[in-house]
């Protein structure tokens, strides 16, 4: 995947230029709608509102998270569509939002249109079965994939427009194992039938999986990254298996078409500073997640490389849109 890994020099870069006073603009006095297009209860959405918080702090107003599954996003992507570009109404973006136009070739809606404010955070997915499954590692889940083809249910949350759908679509393609995917609207509700013992895996985003790994709930057998996340060491990454395979999620901030630049760069500042913020910084660490805070022009060239990269793994794996 292209510009998965970056350099702390960026981050550095970005939280500089967060201290950078940008054009006056007074958000006090009226709410400001943070729209996800996923379940409550998942990285996403835990993210968000880890984001949201500390925006209620800075800009003095109450900034409201709002859940809008369902669609591929389309029903998220057309709040914003038809909002007031005045930055009183954003868009917390995943990676998942972007790969439903890669899967999705007449979807609707056209993240690059939007107004790119900043990616807030990256990092890994994570693979996990459930603990009565009878395996420990990736090797002994392709084991068991392998000698019960079609038996083993993946959920992916996010339904079949989200990265943890690519992802497991990716896993299938690359490993040749006959798996069942069961999509879900969001993490929240897939989680839910892994921990009562419904499906047997499935990829998630660190920071909803991550915790529960930790706690012993689940058991994680890999990492997409390229490599191992300093959130769970002893978890291999996929490749060390000898798979070429690799997909990372991340989060961002997008605003309606036609947001005054002044307006994006405030917003931008303070995403900059929110995600740099030392207890932010520390619960991302904690979840596996590396903040951003990258300008708005760098964010829109990375979400239109990102479309590409997704594209050709849809090509490459021959996935077909459920």
């Amino acid at each position: 995947m292209t510009a998965f890994v970056r350099g702390a020099g960026l981050l550095l870069t970005a939280t500089l230029a967060a201290l950078t006073p940008a054009a006056a603009q007074d958000f006090s006095g009226k709410p400001i709608r943070m729209i996800v297009g996923l379940a409550a209860g998942g990285g996403t959405d835990v993210t968000a509102r880890l984001v949201a918080h500390k925006l209620t702090e800075s800009l003095k107003t109450t900034v409201l998270v709002e859940n809008k599954p369902g669609g591929n996003f389309v029903i998220a992507g057309k709040e914003l569509q038809n909002a007031t570009p005045d930055g009183h109404t954003l868009y917390f973006i995943s990676s998942s939002s972007l790969i439903a136009q890669a899967l999705h070739p007449d979807h609707p809606i056209d993240l690059l249109k939007f107004a790119a404010v900043s990616e807030a955070a990256t990092g890994p997915l994570i693979l996990v079965v459930r603990n009565n499954l009878g395996v420990k590692s990736l090797g002994e889940l392709l084991d068991m994939a392998r000698k019960n083809p079609g038996q083993l249910k993946f959920g992916t949350g996010g339904g079949t427009a989200s990265s943890l759908y690519l992802a497991t679509e990716l896993f299938r393609s690359t490993t040749g194992v006959n798996i069942n995917i069961v999509p879900y609207r969001g993490s929240g509700p897939a989680l839910n039938d892994l921990l009562g013992g419904h499906i047997d895996a499935m990829f998630d985003a660190m920071p909803m999986m991550a915790p529960q790994a930790k706690e012993g709930k689940v058991t994680a057998v890999g990492v997409t990254g390229a490599k191992r996340s300093a959130t769970l060491p002893d978890v291999a990454a996929i490749q060390e298996s000898g798979l070429k395979y690799e997909i990372t999620g991340w989060y961002g901030v997008i605003a309606p078409t036609g947001t005054p630049a002044n307006i994006v760069q405030k917003l931008r500042d303070e995403v900059a500073k929110a995600v740099s913020s030392p207890d932010l910084v520390e619960k991302l660490a904690l979840q596996g997640m590396e903040p951003r805070g990258t300008q708005p022009a760098d964010f829109a060239k990375y979400m239109q490389a990102e479309l590409a990269a997704y594209q050709k793994i849809v090509k490459d794996a021959n996935i077909k849109p459920q």
